[in-house]
C-alpha cells in the first residue's frame, strides 16, 4: 500500500473534519490527480473535477456546491511552501469526502505487466470497488510493475492506467469495458487512437505497449513475463512522453 503523506476526511453536509477513512470498497467515486511544482499546479484539474461530479451523478451521489466545496478543501489541503510531484486522491461516497496525498514514484525503465483475469465493477466509472485490485497491486513494487486486467481473453486496462498498443506506427486502445481516464482523453485530442478489441493471442503483433494515467504519466512496458512479450521499440513512448512533459511544465 502506498504511504500517505497527508490524509483527511470531511462530512459532505458541513465540511467538518472527521477521522480519516480511505473509502475503498464503499459505494462512491474517486479520482487521482498529479500535483506538481511550487506553488502547486494540478494537471487537468477542471477536467478531473468535472468528471468526478459527472460520475457521482451516475450514482446519484452529487450535491449542490460540491465543486466549490472541493476547491475550498483542496486549497486548504495543499501547502504553498512545498515543491510537489505528488498524487492527490479525492474520494466521495454518500457521506464523506476524503483527500489523500502521496509522493509520485517514477516508473522504472524496465517496467513489467502482470496479468489478472478480472473486469472492474462498472468499468466505465472510477468507482471505489477496488479492494481486489489493491490486493493484487500490493504484491508488487509498483515502480516496476502494474497489473493488466483481461476478460474473455481480451485486454482491458491496468489497475492504475489506460493501455495503448502500437503496431505499424498506429496506436490502438481497447474499445470496451474500460474507464477512459482524463490522461487518456487528453491524449485522444493530441493523437489518433483507434479503438479495437485486443486479444491476448495477438499481443505479439504489437511492438510497443504504453501505460497512460495520472500516476504513471507515460510509461513504456518492457516485458510481459507470462506471455513472453518484450518491447521492440520506444518510438511512440518518446513521442507521447515529450507531449506529456511539455504540458506539465506549461
Amino acid at each position: 500500500m502506498a504511504k500517505l503523506l497527508l490524509k483527511k476526511s470531511y462530512l459532505r453536509n458541513n465540511l467538518k473534519e472527521v477521522n480519516f477513512k480511505d473509502l475503498w470498497g464503499s459505494f462512491g467515486i474517486f479520482t487521482t490527480m498529479r500535483v506538481k511544482g511550487n506553488p502547486p499546479k494540478i494537471f487537468l484539474y477542471n477536467k478531473h473535477i468535472n468528471n468526478l461530479i459527472k460520475s457521482l451523478n451516475s450514482y446519484k451521489l452529487n450535491q449542490k456546491k460540491l465543486k466549490k466545496n472541493l476547491t475550498i478543501l483542496i486549497k486548504s489541503f495543499l501547502k504553498k511552501n512545498i515543491s510537489y510531484d505528488h498524487l492527490l486522491r479525492i474520494a466521495c461516497n454518500k457521506n464523506l469526502i476524503s483527500l489523500s496525498l502521496r509522493k509520485r514514484l517514477k516508473p522504472n525503465s524496465k517496467f513489467y505487466l502482470r496479468l489478472l483475469n478480472y473486469k472492474r465493477v462498472d468499468p466505465h466509472l472510477k468507482n471505489l470497488k477496488y479492494k481486489k485490485i489493491l490486493k493484487q497491486l500490493n504484491k508488487y513494487d509498483t515502480t516496476r510493475n502494474d497489473v493488466a486486467l483481461y476478460f474473455n481473453n481480451y485486454l482491458l486496462e491496468t489497475c492504475t492506467s489506460n493501455l495503448l498498443f502500437i503496431t505499424n506506427n498506429q496506436i490502438y486502445s481497447p474499445s470496451k469495458n474500460i474507464y477512459k481516464g482524463i490522461t487518456y482523453k487528453y491524449f485522444s485530442k493530441k493523437i489518433k487512437i483507434k479503438k479495437k478489441n485486443i486479444s491476448i493471442k495477438e499481443i505479439y503483433n504489437y511492438s510497443e505497449i504504453l501505460l497512460i494515467g495520472s500516476g504513471k504519466g507515460v510509461t513504456s512496458v518492457f516485458k510481459i513475463p507470462s506471455l513472453n512479450w518484450t518491447r521492440k521499440t520506444k518510438k511512440k513512448y518518446i513521442q507521447l512522453n515529450k507531449i506529456y512533459e511539455k504540458s506539465l511544465s506549461n
